[in-house]
């Protein structure tokens, strides 16, 4: 359409040219000495010129537009969805099958680890169990002696702290035995082991695996990384300029790479602050199941603008030139060697979105938009004549 609209341009500023020279005549050296010289931005066109290129003029209008605002940024995961994989008390690696890539659940064994420590805290749980045992069984016969004034109540003291004491020592390596992946309430003599199963905290997919058979690992290294990629967010980054541009709710609409295929988000959360660079986060939840995004991954996204009301021409009437925006503008109505002239005044403007025909229009300080008639069809006529204005002249 714009090819097509371009060669039209083109035959009607030709048309216009030849109806200038034609009406020109014979004009003296004196005449074309004194024709008028006109400034940068005006084009003057004969009614004549003006009908044949079809130029009529309108209002700025009000309009409520929503457009599309393209934004970049990455892919990522809440923290609840990924995981960093360690043992507290380290050991040597003696088994694991896991590759990058493999799936795991909640609960499933990951790597088995062999440490002497292991052996030392399972004793000193059961050693520190049965002692329990007779402590209480103590604390019970000396406190029923004590009430029937049997039992000084200095040896009540004695027997209630030993109590209190191994109770505590009880609890401490329950804990110590829980953080390594071992049940307290299964443990007994006979099930004394020196293997502890590494298992995985979260169900996803084994982003890494830094261990291997017969390797020592401390409480510090990460042995596993775990993502699970059910519950996506974007996290776009925006112009300050367009932080007024986004809220809550809305949709986008996004792709990865170079790829065709469309995926959804929707806004849950925008920035509360803008950064040092003059940029203005948003989040969004991905909608849907996508496969083919993975955390990390680069996105260019469109985010469906909310509809202000806004200054707007229909799409038609704003022309570019030199990588810059104009509309033209009715300027006064003249005579010269007694023929009729209408003067148009070409104004650069900056576009804003686009929706159903119309484009946002943010016109110069000082513009008068209740007065002002802008010409809304054949905008690219007057162009090409603006390009031919020396040779336009009457």
């Amino acid at each position: 359409m714009t090819k097509y609209r371009f060669i039209t341009s083109v035959i009607i500023s030709a048309i216009l040219f030849a109806l200038a020279s034609c009406n020109g005549g014979t004009r003296s050296n004196a005449e074309i000495n004194a024709a008028e010289v006109l400034p940068e931005d005006i084009v003057e066109l004969r009614a004549d010129q003006i009908k044949l290129a079809n130029i009529e003029t309108g209002a700025i209008e009000m309009q409520s537009l929503s457009g599309k605002l393209k934004v970049n940024g990455i892919v990522s995961v809440a923290p609840e969805s990924m995981a960093t994989v360690c043992m507290p008390m380290g050991g040597f690696v003696k088994s694991t099958t896991l590759m990058p890539g493999n799936i795991v659940t909640k609960g499933q064994p990951m790597a088995i680890l062999e440490n002497q420590e292991f052996v030392d805290i399972q004793q000193n749980y059961l050693e520190a169990k049965n002692k329990l045992e007779y402590a209480e069984a103590e604390y019970n016969r000396h406190t029923e002696l004590y009430k029937d004034d049997v039992y000084s109540q200095k040896n009540l003291q004695q027997v209630t702290s030993d109590y209190k004491s191994l109770k505590t020592l009880v609890k401490a390596l329950e804990q110590k035995l829980a953080l390594i992946g071992i049940n307290p309430a299964n443990l007994h003599e006979d099930d004394i082991s020196r293997s502890v199963a590494v298992v995985s905290p979260i169900s996803g997919y084994v982003k890494t695996v830094n261990i291997n058979i017969g390797k020592f690992v401390s409480p510090s290294d990460v042995l596993f990384e775990i993502v699970n990629s059910d519950k996506l967010f974007l996290e776009l980054i925006l112009f300050e300029k367009d932080a007024d541009k986004v809220s809550t709710g809305q949709k986008i609409r996004f792709f990865i790479n170079n790829e065709t295929e469309q995926h959804e988000a929707v806004i849950y959360q925008t920035g509360k602050s803008i950064d040092s660079d003059r940029t203005y986060k948003v989040y969004a939840s991905v909608t849907g199941v996508c496969k083919n995004v993975l955390p990390g991954m680069y996105v260019n996204a469109m985010i469906e603008t909310s509809g202000n009301k806004v200054t707007a021409l229909p799409s038609d009437a704003i022309v570019s030139f030199d990588d810059k925006d104009y509309i033209f503008v009715f300027d006064k109505n003249k005579e010269e060697g007694g023929k009729p002239f209408t003067e148009y005044r070409m104004i650069e403007i900056h576009k804003g979105v686009t929706d159903n025909g119309f484009t946002e229009v943010i016109l110069p300080e000082g513009f008068d938009v209740t007065t002002a008639r802008v010409v809304i069809k054949g905008a690219y006529n007057l162009l090409s004549a603006k390009k031919n204005a020396g040779e336009m002249s009457c």
